[in-house]
Parts: structure tokens; sequence; C-alpha cells
């Protein structure tokens, strides 16, 4: 036998020879359950170390000069395209007249024919192809306002186009283009006649400054009168351009990019209360009027939401430093290139009016006064929360706490088991017993 070690006092698990053992039945049957219930919780705990969950973090947005995109889909089944406006406009002092740029019109076919598209090429009302084939030393009036900086000839307007811009430049309304020797060349009156009854869908997204502001869809060309910002209602109000109304369709409002197919998947919906992106309040809201002179406001909350993937290790971006969001594309601002995504949450509240005044007493509320005048149209006006969400994805537990784990399942399943098999063992013994007396 060999000489005992100085550790042989310190051993804490003393072994007993083999003759000394005993095996029963009760205890392969404990043996083998004991086995499948580790396994069980081992798998359990390797599915709990693999699970990822969102931590959403709470902090004072410092970024300075951002721009965030919108994204809206909307629908007008009683007002054609040519009358609607896009107008961008914020405390900055900024302004986005007539948004163009990632905007596309559809026309829509009249309610009584079903709504349906039509072909977007039918759109323009304005071509360049009549102007193309003129003389080339024509030089077309512009009825009053002096040419914009915008003609193509300077001095000069030879499109329809360029006669209304004439008239934006100086205030003026313009009409549907009546006694313009371009507009009746290019059927200008007739096409917007032909275009009379039918709806228009808007779609698209555009760019703005990350401050207080409001966009807004109206009826006719806009411009500024003085501190003033006006639309031209001729061609809205004119009952024979038919009965105009603002009954809409938000198909879809977003600020910022949508949380990709591929992320809400991989986290599961589960674990995607924290946040609103697959349910944007304004999406599939209708607001329905018979009043030309009606008023819809919508009063946004935006709130900045960042979203970290799992393992992401970059610096977040150094307050005060504007990233080249005028070089990015419409649709990927906001889309880092190590997975993180820069995006925005809203709430939403509505008021709706009558441009004429008065009071909601057929609603029931007598003691409730609206002010008269104002412009027809939607209106979103969109504040910026101080505060900024991150929800950063991490392992629902450490690797280290992966191993406590397997240890403690394993240990406690151990021992369980031969306390359980202690005492059938014991059980056993005392009934034989009990059966030899």
């Amino acid at each position: 036998m060999p000489a005992k070690s100085r550790f042989t006092k310190l051993d804490a698990f003393t072994k007993t020879v083999e003759d000394a053992r005993i095996r029963t039945t009760s205890g392969g049957v404990v043996t083998i359950a004991s086995l499948l219930i580790v396994l069980y919780l081992v798998w359990g705990e390797w599915s709990d170390y693999r699970r990822v969950t969102v931590h959403p973090e709470l902090i004072v947005d410092k970024g300075r000069g951002e721009r965030m995109e919108i994204y809206l889909n909307m629908s007008f089944p009683r007002i054609p395209c040519e009358l609607l406006t896009l107008d961008v406009m914020d405390v900055s002092g900024e302004q986005q007249t007539g948004v163009k740029h990632g905007i596309r019109k559809v026309q829509l076919a009249p309610v009584k024919d079903g709504g349906r598209p039509i072909d977007v090429k039918t759109l323009e009302l304005h071509g360049d192809e009549p102007a193309a084939h003129l003389d080339p030393s024509y030089c077309g009036e512009c009825y009053g306002p002096p040419a914009p900086p915008t003609v193509s000839k300077a001095g000069c307007c030879n499109t329809c186009e360029e006669v209304r811009d004439a008239y934006a430049s100086v205030s003026w309304a313009f009409g549907s283009g009546e006694g313009v020797e371009q507009c009746q060349r290019e059927h200008y009156t007739e096409k917007l006649e032909a275009q009379r009854d039918q709806g228009c869908r808007i779609e698209g997204g555009f760019r703005v400054n990350k401050v207080i502001g409001n966009f807004h869809i109206a009826p006719g060309r806009s411009f500024s009168n003085g501190v003033m910002h006006v639309h031209d209602l001729n061609n809205y109000l004119d009952p024979a351009q038919g009965r105009h109304t603002f009954t809409h369709i938000i198909h879809h409002l977003r600020f910022g990019p949508q949380l990709p197919e591929d992320m809400t998947r991989r986290i599961g919906e589960k674990a995607m209360a924290w946040t609103n992106h697959h349910l944007n309040p304004l999406d599939s809201t209708e607001q329905i009027t018979d009043d030309p002179a009606y008023n819809f406001m919508y009063f946004v909350k935006v709130v900045s939401t960042s979203y970290y993937p799992l393992g992401w290790t970059s610096p977040r971006p150094t307050a005060g430093q504007r990233e080249p969001s005028d070089l990015v594309s419409i649709g990927q601002h906001g889309f880092g290139d190590d997975g993180s995504l820069e995006t925005h949450q809203y709430s939403v509240t509505s008021h709706k009016r009558s441009l004429k005044g008065g009071s909601d007493s057929q609603e029931g509320h007598k003691e409730r006064l609206h002010a008269m005048g104002g412009i027809p149209g939607v209106f979103f006006s969109y504040d910026i929360s101080p505060m900024k969400v991150i929800n950063r994805e991490e392992r629902s537990k450490t690797f280290t706490g992966f191993l406590t784990g397997i240890c403690a399942v394993i240990g406690g399943t151990l021992t369980v088991a031969a306390a359980i098999d202690r005492g059938v063992y014991e059980g056993a013994m005392r009934v034989k017993k009990l059966h030899q007396r």
C-alpha cells in the first residue's frame, strides 16, 4: 500500500470498498431518471444561455444638428393629385415647399369606380414636350410678375409651370390657367378637368431637421406672403372643379426606418414589447368629412430610439457630431455598418375642426368653440423628446453563469436522487424485516 500523502487527512470524500456497496433495482431506476432529468435541465440552461434579450436604457439625447426621415403613405379619395402640395417647415426657419424629391403621387380612380390606382405616368400636367418644339427665339410672357430664376430661358416663361412659378414668387393666385397662352397650348385646363373626380395617394419619404416642426398636405401651390404661409385655394374651392374634401386614409406613417424583419425574427415576438415599430399609432387611420373647409391636425411626440445588436462595441456618436445624412439616399438613413439602427418611436393625439368656426353642439359639447379661418388640409406637428431610448441586445446570462447553472443542476439533481434512493432502500429493508417476523 502506498505511503499516505499529507493531503489524506483533508479528503472530504471518503470512499467505501467495493464489497460494502449494495446495488438495487430501485437504485438503477432512480439513476436513469436522474440522468434524464439532468440532461433536460442542462438543455434548458443551454437554451437560456443562448437566448437573446433586449435591455432598454433611458438617457438624455445629447445629439445636435441631426436629421431624421419621415415616411408616409396616405390616400385622398376626393381630391386630385394636381391640387395636393406637401410642405415642411420647422422652428429653425427652414422651409421645404412643394416637396417632390423622394415623394411619389399616384392617381386614383374616382370613388364611384372603386378608387383603383391609375398609371403614375399620367400624373404630369406640365410636360417639357410642348416647350421642346418651340422656336428657339420664343420668349413667353409671364403675365405680370417677373420671370423666376428657375426658368429654362432667362426672363421668359415658356411653359405653364414656369408661369405658375412666377405667380407663386410674388404670392399671386394662379387659378386654372385660363387666358394663359402657355397653359392653353399644353391643355392644362382640360387635363385638370379630367382629374376633377379623381383621388390621389402620396407615398415616399423626406428628410427634416431633428427639431420642432410640422409638415402638411394642403390644396394648391404654396408660397410665403411676408411671415405668412399661404396656399392658392382657387382651384380647390372652385365649384366648377367639383366638391373636393380632405377625407383621407393614413396607410402608414413612421419617423425613421422600420425595424427589419430579420431583427424581429431573431429576437422573437415575445421580446418585442419594448417597441412599437410594428404598431405605428397612425397606421390604418381613416378620417371622413363632407366639408371642403375642414382641417385635420395630428400632434406627434417623437422619441429617439437606438438599437444595438449583440456584440456591438462601437463607440456612441460624439455629441455635436453631424453625420453626413445628406450623402445617404432616402430610405438608407439610420442604418449603421455595424448592424446598429437609429430610428424613432412616437405617440400622437389628433384634433379636427371646421374652418367656418362654431361649436361642437351637435356632438353634445356646446361649450367647445372653434375659431374661424385657416387652411384646409392635413397637418402633422411633431415635437422631439429630450430623452432617448437605447435597446441593446444581450445574453440572458454569462458563460460563467451558464457553468454555474450546470454545476447546480448536476449537484442538486444527484443529491436529491441519492436521498430518494436512500429512502426507498430503507423503506424496503424495513418492510422485509417485518415480513421475516
